[in-house]
């Protein structure tokens, strides 16, 4: 079950039906299904809280990703910050939904097992994203 949560800020993801089901696509193309899944609203501020306790980080970020996957099943909590992905979204000259859509799938790609640290690794990341969001475009359109 996916279930969007408001953290210390409101959780608005519009579209939660085709989101749910695209983020299920998302799994099965990769060989997995998708179990427990949270997507939780955070503010810079909290999410920073989260990133120092449990990464040892001290930076801004704008998701967190909590694995609790068992076996192909995949499950776990996508701690977004809202705020970054607002600023992302202007910065990449999207819309707000467009880069949430981004955070959430970039989340659900680490729980299948893509890392993003080495330049390589940043780009195999960024072409798997892509393709999801153009998985969502096509199948899961409102």
């Amino acid at each position: 079950m996916i279930v969007f949560v408001d953290g210390d800020v409101p959780c608005n993801v519009e579209g939660r039906r085709a989101v749910k089901s695209w983020l299920r696509s998302v799994a099965e193309y990769h060989g997995k299904s998708l179990g427990d899944l949270s997507v939780v609203a955070c503010s810079d501020e909290e999410l920073l809280g989260y990133n120092r306790k449990y990464l040892d980080h001290n930076t801004y970020t704008d998701i967190i990703t909590f694995d609790q996957s068992e076996g192909d099943t995949l499950a776990g909590d996508l701690l977004i910050s809202f705020e970054r992905v607002c600023e992302n979204a202007e910065n990449q000259g999207v819309v707000f939904q467009e880069e949430l859509r981004r955070v959430m799938v970039h989340g659900i790609l680490h729980l299948v097992g893509l890392k993003d640290k080495s330049k390589a690794d940043a780009q195999a990341m960024r072409a798997a994203e892509d393709h999801a969001l153009a998985m969502f475009h096509v199948e899961h359109r409102r």
